[in-house]
């Protein structure tokens, strides 16, 4: 998995794990902040690093902004989130059940 798979995975898992409810509201700064506690994620990783993560899942239809504030974005889920294995790359997916069944592992591809 190449480097910008790997931190969207990492971004949608936090989401799934700690703001996983259509009611609860969070921000980006928090999600950096929460990939923050892994030591072994990039330290030096920084809230602008992530802006065109956060823009995909926007554009993915996993999030809607409600709020911004400078850098801050804030998101509301469209729909809870579910936990899928990809039988193709072996990887672990987290999509809103809205979204298109597909790994977004770019080297994969596959239909889940």
């Amino acid at each position: 998995m190449n480097a910008l798979n790997l931190l969207m995975s990492q971004i949608r898992k936090v989401i799934f794990d700690n703001f996983n409810d259509v009611d609860t509201r969070f921000n980006n700064d928090q999600v950096l902040e929460l990939l923050k506690r892994d030591e072994a994620f990039d330290q030096t990783i920084t809230i602008d690093d992530l802006e065109s993560q956060f823009v995909k899942i926007e554009d993915d239809g996993l999030v809607r902004c409600i709020a911004q504030n400078f850098t801050t974005k804030w998101f509301k889920l469209y729909e809870k989130m579910e936990q899928l294995n990809c039988s193709s790359c072996n990887g672990v997916v987290f999509l809103g059940n809205d979204e298109s069944k597909i790994c977004y592992n770019d080297e994969c591809g596959a239909t889940l």
